[in-house]
C-alpha cells in the first residue's frame, strides 16, 4: 500500500502519519529524512545532494527521485510506504510514475488558512530544551516563560504570521496542480476535515486505508 499524505503546514500530517505507520506497518518517507540519511551515509546521491545544499541551492528533482528509488528498495518498504510531504510538485509526481511507483491512495487534510496561522504562530519554544508550548492550546504556567526553568520562550522565525502565510502561498502554488493531478489519476483520493479532533481524523483516515491493506 503506497499512500501520499497531503496538507498545508500545520495541518497535522506528522501526527496522522504516525497513526498510519503504527497500524499498517509501512515506513514514513520524507525527503528531509532521506537527505539527512544519505548525506550522513556518504552515498553517491548523498554527496551530490550535500554539494548542492552547501552551495545554498535546492536539491534537484532527479536527486530526490533517486533517493526515493533507493529508499523503496530497502526491506521495510516491501509492503509499501507512506509519503509525507512528497511529492511537492507536479514534476515530482510525474517522476514517481517514471521510476515505477504505483500509488494506491492520496489523503488530503483540509485546514483553513486562518486555523493554520493560529496553530503555527501561537507556538512558543524553550530554545535549550526544545519544549514546545502554544499560547492557546498548551500555554505555559507563566506567560512567555518555560515551566521548568523559568527562562524566556521564543517564537521561531518560521512561526511568525507573515512567514506562515508565505509558506501557505508556496504550498498552494506548488500543490494545486498536484491535487488536480491526483484527483484525475487512478489512485483513490480521500479528503478529510483536519480541524476536528486528532482521534476523529485518525479514525476516518484509517477506515479509508483499510480498503487497501488486505
Amino acid at each position: 500500500m503506497n499512500v501520499v499524505l497531503l496538507g498545508p503546514p500545520g495541518s497535522g500530517k506528522g501526527t496522522q502519519a504516525q497513526y498510519i505507520v503504527d497500524e499498517f506497518g509501512i515506513p514514513q518517507i520524507s525527503t528531509g529524512d532521506m537527505l539527512r540519511s544519505a548525506v550522513a551515509a556518504g552515498t553517491e546521491l548523498g554527496l551530490a545532494a550535500k554539494k548542492v545544499m552547501d552551495a545554498g541551492d535546492l536539491v534537484s528533482d532527479d536527486i530526490i527521485l533517486g533517493l526515493v528509488n533507493e529508499r523503496l528498495r530497502l526491506p521495510d518498504c516491501t509492503q509499501g510506504a507512506l509519503f509525507d510531504g512528497f511529492p511537492r510538485t507536479l514534476p515530482q509526481a510525474e517522476g514517481m510514475v517514471a521510476i515505477g511507483v504505483t500509488l494506491d491512495a492520496v489523503v488530503e487534510l483540509l485546514v483553513p488558512d486562518d486555523v493554520v496561522v493560529e496553530r503555527i504562530s501561537g507556538r512558543r519554544v524553550h530554545q535549550e530544551s526544545g519544549r514546545v508550548y502554544h499560547l492557546t492550546f498548551n500555554p505555559p504556567k507563566v506567560a512567555d516563560r518555560d515551566d521548568e526553568t523559568g527562562e524566556q520562550l521564543i517564537q521561531r522565525p518560521d512561526d511568525t504570521e507573515d512567514t506562515v502565510r508565505e509558506r501557505l502561498a508556496v504550498y498552494y502554488e506548488q500543490t494545486a496542480p498536484l491535487i488536480d493531478h491526483y484527483q484525475q489519476s487512478s489512485s483513490e483520493y480521500f479528503k478529510t476535515d483536519g480541524t476536528v479532533s486528532v482521534d476523529e481524523i485518525s479514525v476516518s483516515i484509517r477506515s479509508f486505508l483499510r480498503t487497501f491493506s488486505s
